[in-house]
């Protein structure tokens, strides 16, 4: 889990680029890019939760874990 997981520090879209980006770098990984993915959702939703004003930018940053390409299995 993330530092920001589960507490009320606010994202911003820099910090959301930074963790794209690493999520991109541990893509030959995919266990260990899940769990980034699953830290950014959350981080992202506790940061909307507590009123961000960029709400909608920050989701659309957020979701942009789609475009990386790594293994995701469904149960």
């Amino acid at each position: 889990m993330t530092e920001l997981a589960h507490r009320d520090a606010h994202l911003t879209a820099e910090d959301i680029a930074r963790r794209l980006a690493a999520i991109h770098a541990a893509s030959d990984d995919p266990e260990a890019a899940h769990g980034l993915v699953d830290d950014l959702h959350l981080d992202v939703l506790a940061t909307i939760a507590a009123g961000a004003p960029d709400a909608p930018l920050l989701a659309a940053a957020a979701l942009r874990t789609e475009t990386i390409s790594f293994p995701r299995w469904c149960a």
